[in-house]
């Protein structure tokens, strides 16, 4: 039976270093650089990650998986998703359908999107057809344009459930 729904929105960016792996979507992208961060980076995933919190609200990525804690040190991203996945079950939240768009100058993201949506649609439970992936350019613009990071949003749509 559903009781109700609710809609949330994630962002997430992280500048380029030198030495570490591209992760994006749960998926290696080949790159002669990575990403940034405590984690390993995935900054679609985290966005992600946030819009599932912020709907059911339950907070953010960083109140459940604080950068400060040393256990989230280099952490897979997709457990950390799998982790909100079932906290949500556990409040009576699940996942209707989710639209991310990664922001990138570089590399170009086209051929790993399949992969992508695989690999969340998995963690999230649902099948790839709720999960949607776009890659864009600013153009040049901004720090995206300018190749220095990568930034992704979200947005996801909830809906509640009783266990009958």
């Amino acid at each position: 039976m559903v009781n109700g729904m609710r809609i949330g929105q994630g962002f997430d960016a992280h500048s380029f270093e030198t030495g570490s792996r591209l992760v994006l979507g749960g998926v290696e992208i080949p790159h002669n650089q990575g990403l940034k961060a405590h984690s390993d980076g995935d900054v679609l995933i985290h966005a992600l990650c946030d819009a599932l919190l912020g709907a059911a609200g339950l907070g953010d990525i960083g109140q459940h998986f604080p950068d400060s804690d040393s256990a989230y040190a280099d952490i897979d991203s997709r457990v950390l998703l799998r982790r909100v996945v079932e906290l949500l079950f556990s409040t009576g939240w699940q996942l209707v359908n989710t639209d991310l768009t990664a922001v990138a100058q570089r590399p170009k993201l086209a051929p790993h999107i399949g992969a992508m949506r695989q690999h969340l649609a998995e963690d999230l439970r649902v099948t790839p057809g709720r999960v949607n992936i776009k890659a864009t350019t600013t153009e040049g613009m901004g720090f995206t344009g300018r190749g220095e990071g990568i930034a992704a949003f979200a947005i996801v749509l909830l809906e509640e459930y009783q266990v009958e």
